[in-house]
C-alpha cells in the first residue's frame, strides 16, 4: 500500500495531508495565529477549586483558563508508580486557590471548554516517550509481535541503566520503535537527558503563568510521528521549511531523509490526488458511497450521529443482500470520515436494519478492522437493542469543521431557516401588536425580496384584510441586505 504525506506551508497556516493509495485519509491543520496547546508544559496558578466536581481551573496564560480533574493530579508512590485514578484523594487536599502548579495540556480548548490538563508530564521523541514523574516502563499496544515486544523492553531497560536513568523517570516505547536498535534508543535517552535538564532550569523560575515547553511545529511533528515503514514520499512545498525538515531528519529520523522531497510543481501541492476537493466534501453532511448509498454525518456538542442509507443502490439479488453490502461499505467509509474530519467523543451509528445475525457480526468486524488503522484510541460496542452501534473516539483537538467554519449568522447553527410564509405570519402578528400600541396612519415593512414577493402575491388578500382590521395603510420595501428571517415594521 503506497503512502505519501503532502505538506503545504504558507505564512498563515500549515496543512499536512496523509494520502494512502491516492485517497486522502487524514488532514492536520495548524494556523500561525492559533497553534494548538496539546503537549505544551506550563507553570500555572490555581484560580478556583470546585470540590463539587473534584476539579480546578488553572490560569496558564492563554485565553481561557485550563481545567484539571483530581484524577489527573498524579502522585507517585515510594516505588515511583502512579496511583490509580480510583484512589485519588479529595481535590481540596491537593490544591488551593493561588497554588503554583506545573501542568501539561492533554486536550486543546474545545468549543466553550478550556484546555484539559494533567500533572503527569511526558515528552515524546522518535522512539520513546519520557515521563519524569514515574518509573513505569510501557510499550505501544500496536506492536503486536510478542518476541519484538520482549526484545524492545530488554533493549530499553539496558539503555536506561547504561545512561543512569533508572531513578530519573519512566518511558513508553512508541510504535515507531519497532525494529529499532540499541544505538537509536540510546540517542533518544540522551536527548531526553539534555532536554529535561533545560526544562528543570525553566521550572525553577517562579514566574507564573509561564510556558516551559512547547511542542514542535506541525511540519516537524510530521517527521517525528508519521514516518513509518511503507511511507514513500514526504513532499514539502516551501524551501526553507524543507531545509529545516531535512536537518531535523538527519539528526533524529535518518530513515526519513530518502523520503523527503521539495515540491516544485506548477500545480499547488494539494491539487495532487484532489486533496482540496476532498476537504470541501468533508465539510458537508452527506457522503456518497461508490455503490450509490450514502451516510449522513451530523456533529453536535454532545455527540456525532451517522445515518446509513441505501440511496440509489438497489442491488442485484435481494433486499437483505443490498442492505448488507451498503452497511459494509458504510463501515469502511465512516472510519475514514472520522479520521479525516477528526470527529471524537461519543459517536452513534445507525446502520440499516439487518435481519441476519451473521450480517450484523460481519459489519461490526468490518468497522473494528477499519478503525484499527486510526491513531486515535477508540472503543466500539456491539449493536444495541435499537439497532445502533455506539462508539467513542479520543478527541484531543478541534474537528475539521470547527477549525474551518463558524456558526451560520442566518440560522444560528440550526441548519435550517424559517420559510417565507412563516415570516409573513410573524409580520402580520407584529403589525397587529404595533397598531394597538401606537397612533399613526401608515406602516412600512422592510424585509427580504422573497418575503415581500410573497406578501404582494399569495398573501395579498390577507394584507388587505389586515389593513381593514387595523385601519392603517401597509407599505412594503425590499431590503437587499436582509436575510429571509430578518424584517422590521416602521411606524410612519
Amino acid at each position: 500500500m503506497s503512502e505519501e504525506i503532502l505538506v503545504n506551508i504558507t505564512s498563515t497556516e500549515t496543512r499536512v495531508a496523509q494520502v494512502h493509495n491516492g485517497v486522502l485519509q487524514e488532514l492536520h491543520i495548524e494556523r500561525t495565529g492559533a497553534r494548538g496547546y496539546v503537549g505544551n508544559i506550563y507553570r500555572g496558578t490555581v484560580v478556583r477549586v470546585l470540590p463539587g466536581i473534584q476539579s480546578a481551573f488553572v490560569d496558564i496564560g492563554i485565553e481561557r483558563t485550563g481545567f484539571i480533574h483530581a484524577s489527573d493530579i498524579i502522585v507517585a508512590d515510594s516505588e515511583g508508580s502512579a496511583r490509580r485514578k480510583s484512589e485519588c484523594p479529595d481535590i481540596r487536599s491537593q490544591l488551593h486557590d493561588g497554588k503554583k502548579l506545573i501542568v501539561q495540556v492533554v486536550k486543546d480548548p474545545l468549543g466553550s471548554k478550556g484546555a484539559r490538563m494533567t500533572t503527569q508530564l511526558s515528552v515524546p521523541s522518535r522512539y520513546l516517550v519520557y515521563m519524569p514523574n514515574t518509573r513505569h516502563l510501557g510499550i505501544s499496544q500496536r506492536i503486536v509481535d510478542e518476541a519484538e515486544r520482549q526484545r524492545l523492553l530488554t533493549v530499553v531497560r539496558g539503555c536506561i541503566t547504561e545512561e543512569g536513568m533508572d531513578s530519573l523517570g519512566g518511558f513508553i516505547i512508541r510504535t515507531a520503535a519497532e525494529g529499532a536498535g540499541e544505538r537509536e534508543i540510546i540517542a533518544d535517552i540522551r536527548y531526553f537527558k539534555r532536554l529535561w535538564a533545560a526544562l528543570e532550569a525553566r521550572m525553577s523560575v517562579p514566574t507564573s503563568p509561564a510556558l516551559i515547553y512547547e511542542d514542535l511545529p506541525l511540519f516537524m511533528r510530521t517527521m517525528r510521528d508519521f514516518v513509518r515503514p511503507g511511507l514513500e514520499k514526504i513532499r514539502i512545498d516551501r524551501e526553507d521549511s524543507f531545509q529545516r525538515a531535512l536537518q531535523f531528519a538527519e539528526d533524529y529520523v535518518p530513515e526519513a531523509v530518502s523520503c523527503l522531497e521539495f515540491y516544485q510543481g506548477e500545480r499547488p501541492i494539494f491539487d495532487l490526488y484532489g486533496v482540496e476537493d476532498e476537504i470541501q466534501k468533508a465539510l458537508g453532511r452527506k457522503v456518497v458511497l461508490k455503490s450509490g448509498g450514502s451516510i449522513i454525518i451530523d456533529q453536535t456538542e454532545a455527540m456525532t450521529t451517522i445515518d446509513v442509507n441505501t440511496g440509489a443502490f438497489v442491488g442485484h439479488r435481494n433486499v437483505d443482500e443490498t442492505i448488507f453490502k451498503t452497511n459494509l461499505e458504510a463501515a469502511t467509509a465512516l472510519a475514514r470520515q472520522l479520521r479525516l474530519r477528526n470527529l471524537g467523543g461519543i459517536i452513534i451509528v445507525d446502520f440499516i436494519d439487518m435481519k441476519q445475525a451473521e450480517h450484523r457480526r460481519q459489519v461490526h468486524r468490518t468497522l473494528e478492522k477499519a478503525m484499527a488503522h486510526d491513531v486515535a484510541k477508540s472503543a466500539i460496542t456491539g449493536v444495541s437493542e435499537l439497532g445502533l452501534v455506539e462508539m467513542t473516539r479520543k478527541r484531543t483537538r478541534e474537528s475539521l469543521e470547527h477549525i474551518l467554519c463558524e456558526d451560520c449568522p442566518v440560522c444560528s447553527a440550526r441548519g435550517s431557516i424559517k420559510t417565507a410564509e412563516t415570516i409573513c405570519y410573524e409580520i402580520f402578528r407584529e403589525i397587529s401588536r404595533d397598531a394597538r400600541s401606537y397612533d399613526n396612519d401608515r406602516l412600512l415593512v422592510l424585509a427580504a425580496q422573497g418575503v415581500i414577493d410573497r406578501m404582494l402575491d399569495e398573501q395579498s388578500a390577507n394584507v388587505a384584510d389586515l389593513e381593514e382590521y387595523v385601519g392603517k395603510r401597509i407599505e412594503f420595501q425590499v431590503e437587499v441586505m436582509y436575510h429571509q428571517e430578518q424584517f422590521d415594521v416602521i411606524l410612519l
